[in-house]
């Protein structure tokens, strides 16, 4: 399962870029909005620092807008990191529309927002690169986000459907192992949730005792 962060703090991405285990970014107007800083200097040093794919999102309405926005969104782009550029559009008429013209257009999509498996079936049969279900908020209103993800899966698989499912709006650590147990293609994942993986208790003892008996046998 491939990792993405899902930020727009090129701190965070810099330093999880270099425990080697990022293999893309996911970014919305909120997160860029967050990080106090421009849309433009943030995009650019993130094509820089990840070398995957990077989800940029439109904020249309309407379908030829949202095709718009994402060719200028391609376009600000240097020529060398466009292969990894995915347009973030959201499922509805509207959007299905924008993913068949982009799609048309061999622009890579996520598409977002996606709260059951019809929309991701829908969204698949549009075009869209990536599926991106939204789990966390399916839990908070007492729904279990993870069987959605369980229940795409398995459609995809039934049909050879090339789409790739990234498990959005994770909260936990496990969420992340709920995601790889049933086989989900990417988890995006929130940088306090990255750091909280990494972490556990009789590590942390075991290093110290090393150490300490380090310290002995040296002495």
């Amino acid at each position: 399962m491939k990792i993405f962060i899902d930020t727009a703090n090129l701190d965070e991405i810099k330093e999880l870029a270099s425990w080697g285990i990022v293999d893309g970014v996911t970014t919305n107007p909120t997160l860029v909005a967050k990080s106090g800083r421009s849309f433009n200097e943030i995009i650019d040093e993130i094509f820089e620092i990840v070398d995957g794919p990077i989800s940029l999102e439109v904020v249309s309405e309407k379908a030829d807008d949202m095709v718009k926005e994402a060719k200028k969104l391609v376009n600000k782009i240097s020529q060398k990191f466009r292969k990894n550029i995915a347009i973030k559009i959201p499922i509805n008429p509207e959007g299905l529309k924008a993913v068949k013209l982009l799609t048309k257009e061999k622009i890579k999509t996520n598409v977002t927002l996606i709260f059951s498996a019809n929309q991701a079936l829908l969204a698949a049969k549009a075009g869209a690169t990536y599926v991106s279900p939204f789990i966390g908020r399916l839990d908070d209103i007492g729904h279990e986000g993870m069987q959605i993800i369980e229940d795409i899966v398995n459609i995809f698989y039934n049909y050879d459907i090339e789409t790739e499912v990234i498990v959005a709006s994770i909260r936990h650590p496990i969420h992340v192992i709920e995601a790889a147990r049933i086989g989900a293609d990417i988890a995006t994942i929130p940088p306090d949730v990255i750091k909280k993986m990494v972490k556990h208790s009789l590590t942390d003892i075991g290093i110290k005792n090393f150490l300490s008996d380090w310290d002995k046998v040296k002495k």
